[in-house]
């Protein structure tokens, strides 16, 4: 494809020197222009890959041209080359400050002249190219932006609304993942007659790769599929560790290539019976009532390990106003990016949560978030962070608990 050149200049005999020199050399389409006005009504009308541009003439001069193509959008990127006989070096660096290319000098010299514009016309090339492949790209990365918006409302919508209502419990939470999409991913579960299924996932690394497995682990858990959370038969739960122990059949090495960790837990709200186990998930808090603090430790190893190791499981008794946290790891890793090595860590966590025990349940996640953010002084997270929040309330009747649809009435 050929360039266009403009030659700008008031002597005629100038004009068709460049010209010859130019039309020899091939490969370009000339156009000429004999003042300033005339200059602008043609480089504005249809603009060059190139002006050559002479500095002095009549009605407007080259710098005040030079100065009104370079503020126009049309032609605020078309390189311009001085034509000038005077041996001042302070107008040429006011020309080349201004924005110009470069200048060729009175009398012409054939060969400066080619390899000057042969240069600036190269350089056109490549930063109209690059231009084209630079909006390629930005198209490409809003169809990205679009589908990792969407990504990310489906993702939503497997963790629990704002207004969801449970039986016996009141829920709080906060969920900030480092990027778009992240890699953890939690829900309660009503598996029928007063159980209830609490669990949190933390799939390694994050972005698309690892929401891709949360929503397929949020599909093996949903208590509506008929998935692992659900007995073989009816009247009866599985227990966390048949939970864990299905997880990783289900999820070997080499279906996703990734592992993940969780921490799941049932609660039978009539009784206050509090099973759990976890896989290589930092341990569930319980909060007393009356001040107390347990770790709920039992557990085994990561999903996605081939079950090398047995899942232990533990159990306790909760009462009415007992709050049980779980959490992913990514809050005690949280540190400030300048020190990365100075975690928020369990200690840190553990007195954020006794601190603000006192307050609702939504806002001591409030609180707890905005200790973790004055800890990092507000740098973004390198990790998913997740914190959900259970506190008991009185034992709920029998009647009371219906199971969710397509769930399994049954004992743990």
């Amino acid at each position: 494809m050929s360039s266009s050149i403009l030659i700008v200049d008031d002597q005629e005999f100038n004009r068709k020197l460049l010209a010859k020199i130019l039309d020899d050399h091939g490969g370009v389409v000339l156009r000429e222009a004999s003042d300033g006005p005339e200059a602008l009504e043609s480089a504005f009308a249809e603009p060059p890959d190139l002006v050559l541009l002479d500095v002095m003439m009549p009605k407007q001069d080259g710098f005040q041209v030079c100065a009104e193509l370079l503020a126009d959008e049309r032609t605020k990127t078309t390189p311009i080359i001085f034509l000038t006989a005077l041996d001042d070096k302070e107008k040429k660096v006011e020309g080349l400050l201004m924005g110009a290319a470069d200048y060729i000098t009175k009398p012409f010299n054939r060969g400066e002249v080619l390899a000057r514009v042969k240069t600036q016309l190269r350089l056109r090339s490549l930063t109209k190219t690059l231009a084209e492949q630079n909006q390629r790209l930005l198209e490409k990365q809003r169809i990205v932006d679009t589908d990792l918006a969407a990504a990310a409302e489906l993702q939503r919508t497997l963790i629990p609304s704002e207004e969801i209502q449970v039986p016996g419990v009141e829920l709080a939470w906060r969920f900030l993942p480092c990027d778009s999409i992240g890699g953890d991913i939690f829900n309660v579960l009503q598996l029928g007659d007063g159980v209830l299924g609490f669990y949190l996932v933390d799939v390694t690394g994050h972005g698309v790769p690892s929401a891709m497995v949360t929503v397929s682990v949020a599909q093996s858990l949903a208590a509506h599929t008929g998935g692992v959370a659900n007995g073989s038969g009816p009247g009866r739960i599985p227990t966390p560790v048949e939970v864990l122990h299905k997880l990783d059949d289900e999820y070997p090495p080499d279906r996703f290539g990734k592992t993940f960790t969780i921490s799941y837990v049932l609660v039978d709200t009539k009784t206050g019976k509090l099973v759990y186990s976890s896989a290589a998930h930092p341990p569930p808090v319980l909060l007393r009532r009356h001040g107390g603090v347990e770790l709920l430790e039992e557990g085994g190893p990561l999903i996605g390990l081939g079950g090398f190791l047995p899942y232990e499981q533990g159990e306790t008794t909760v009462e009415p106003g007992d709050r049980l946290i779980l959490y992913s790891d990514g809050i005690l890793e949280h540190a400030p990016e300048d020190q990365p090595t100075y975690l928020f860590g369990s200690e840190r966590f553990l007195e954020a949560l006794t601190a603000v025990r006192h307050r609702s349940l939504d806002r001591s996640c409030q609180a707890v978030f905005h200790q973790l953010d004055l800890h990092a002084r507000g740098s973004s997270p390198l990790d998913d962070i997740t914190l959900v929040a259970i506190e008991f309330g009185p034992m709920a009747e029998a009647e009371d608990n219906r199971p969710a649809s397509g769930a399994q009435e049954g004992k743990m």
